[in-house]
């Protein structure tokens, strides 16, 4: 049994000397995973980058044992980003999260085209900005809805906008540009405290109740900006 479809590289491992299992999400056929026989292979270790938009075909006895995937490149996205050290370490930890957000064998045309808009806002002037809304936007997706606008109040000191939600045991500020989106020209230190607002909420109400890890591609990246 087999099926052809196209999909993105979101995780890669080791499976022996010569192959490794990989992880796709999909047009048709949402996250599935598969060996790639021969992946160490010049030709073929080229096109596994993290990212990347591949051809695939999938072959499987049965649906109970893994199957095995031959492979081309349709679209090769993170080999321009190579010299770009945070552009680059922005996908992998976007493609992590796909893979730790998502279900397996669950299509979901929404997300695919968030993958695609990725690529779209990382070419852009604001690109860390718009990528916290990008995840913002997945959370929503996997039913992990962040309603800031909802929950934020405001107060005013020295003529400037603060917005905060509090509870019973602190009282967090949030970022100006999650509520006033139309802010610009954000310096470091403002994106910095963004992405770890996200990250917050991301492994208070999902991944600890799930017992997942917070991953370490999320880290990396947020560390690029210290």
């Amino acid at each position: 049994m087999h099926w052809d479809d196209i999909g993105y590289l979101i995780a890669k491992n080791k499976y022996n000397e010569n192959s490794i299992i990989a992880e796709f999400f999909t047009e048709h056929h949402g996250k599935c995973s598969g060996i790639i026989f021969g992946a160490t292979s010049k030709k073929i270790k080229n096109y596994l980058q993290i990212g990347n938009k591949l051809h695939l075909n999938y072959n499987y006895k049965n649906e109970t044992k893994i199957g095995y995937f031959n492979i081309e490149i349709f679209k090769a996205y993170s080999p321009l980003y190579f010299e770009q050290n945070r552009k680059l370490s922005c996908i992998i930890s976007a493609m992590n999260l796909i893979k730790l957000l998502t279900v397996d064998y669950q299509v979901n045309e929404e997300i695919l085209k968030l993958i695609d808009q990725l690529y779209l806002i990382i070419n852009s002037d604001d690109w860390v900005k718009e990528y916290i809304f990008w995840e913002l936007k997945l959370l929503a997706l996997v039913g992990y809805n962040l309603e800031l606008s909802k929950i934020a109040k405001l107060e005013i000191n020295n003529n400037q906008k603060k917005y905060f939600v509090k509870s019973n045991s602190e009282k967090k500020y949030i970022p100006n540009f999650l509520i006033d989106r139309e802010e610009k020209n954000l310096d470091k230190n403002t994106l910095s405290n963004g992405l770890k607002l996200v990250g917050d909420f991301l492994e208070k109400n999902v991944l600890k109740p799930n017992n997942i890890n917070y991953p370490i591609a999320r880290t990396n990246f947020i560390n690029l900006f210290k």
